[in-house]
């Protein structure tokens, strides 16, 4: 792909300005070479493990629950922006944007959009269990395909959405590092520090914050609701919700740690201390942790493949459906389910039923 041209891009503010996105995530030697690693192996890992979901659920398994279509939209969502880190590869190693404006825009627009996608797919199945476990009988009159495809397709046009600040707020331009050489990079351009601000603080309290609120508070219900009946047996769909839970927020954190701290930065001037140290931070750091935040888009296969590994000698390549196929009941609640394999909502509803 040709090179930008250079009369279509912005010049950075002369640097008297102090203009702390002047510094790209490309303008650190050791970040970048770090970043680029990280997103090499989590390419290799990643698209395969996740196309591996997706193929294991719409060829292996025929009654598809709940949670296994969040699974499923979560995998497709994971394995496109797996497929996308090969552009962010060459960026990090070449150090210069020679994909131009436009892919510039949609890239950094896709992977802010999975973000999204990711925590909003992972909260619906924490507020399902919540519901299973808590309300069991009520769920499968509240729940059909039809509403579950309602909500899904909802909540993909929401991320779409709430992602138009990172397409407005960004595109190429020609950066000087160090060492005088000139190159193209992709970058946020931020005119104000409001802008600064409202960008970062809305993706960290809408992508972040506000989704694990939702999800802690569903886990204490759950947990709640478990230690009041007689028979607390492990449900294994819990366990292995809440490692996806906490596998993202692992990998994420960071990322929105320096947000947060490039908003705090932004209420302070340019030539004071406490400024300077905190542009350095996240100048040098961003490569790093938005290199992170993409392995959360490879856990899940690793975690998935811990999780039915008592499967994988009888089952073969089957393993991964064997391991999904226990939630079939969740659908419409008529369909019997004769082994307790799985992600089970049986055992939710046989703990209640039994403990009351």
């Amino acid at each position: 792909m040709s090179n930008v041209s250079l009369s279509h891009l912005k010049f950075p503010q002369n640097a008297t300005d102090n203009n702390p996105e002047d510094d790209s995530v490309v303008s650190n030697d050791i970040s970048t070479s770090l970043g680029a690693l990280i997103l090499s192996l989590v390419f290799l890992l990643g698209v395969p493990g996740n196309v591996f979901i997706v193929w294991s659920i719409l060829a292996r398994i025929k009654h598809r629950s709940v949670t296994t279509l969040l699974i499923l939209n979560l995998a497709c969502a994971d394995g496109f922006l797996m497929a996308l880190t090969i552009f962010f590869i060459i960026y990090l190693t070449k150090q210069t944007w020679v994909f131009g404006d436009a892919m510039c825009k949609g890239l950094f627009y896709l992977c802010n959009a999975n973000m999204y996608a990711s925590i909003f797919l992972i909260t619906l199945m924490s507020v399902h269990r919540m519901v299973a476990v808590v309300m069991p009988r009520g769920l499968f009159t509240m729940v059909s395909k039809k509403v579950v495809r309602r909500v899904i397709v909802g909540t993909w046009m929401l991320v779409m959405l709430i992602s138009i600040p990172s397409l407005v707020f960004r595109d190429v331009r020609v950066d000087h590092d160090e060492r005088s050489r000139t190159r193209l990079v992709c970058a946020p351009n931020h005119t104000m520090s409001t802008h600064v601000r409202f960008q970062y603080a809305f993706e960290t309290v809408s992508g972040f914050i506000l989704p694990y609120a939702v999800i802690i508070t569903s886990y204490v219900l759950i947990l709640r609701r478990l230690r009041q009946t007689k028979f607390r047996r492990t449900v294994r769909s819990e366990k292995l919700i809440l490692a996806i839970v906490v596998m993202f927020g692992i990998f994420w954190l960071p990322y929105h740690v320096i947000n947060m701290l490039q908003v705090v930065a932004e209420w302070y001037k340019p030539d004071t201390k406490i400024r300077q140290t905190l542009d350095y931070i996240t100048q040098s750091s961003r490569a790093v942790t938005s290199a992170l935040a993409f392995i959360s888009s490879c856990a899940n296969p690793v975690l998935y493949t811990f999780a039915g590994k008592s499967y994988i000698k009888k089952n073969g390549l089957a393993f991964m459906a064997r391991l999904f196929e226990g939630t079939s009941l969740d659908q419409t609640g008529t369909k019997k389910i004769k082994d307790n394999v799985g992600l089970s909502n049986l055992d939710s509803m046989s703990t209640l039923q039994n403990g009351k």
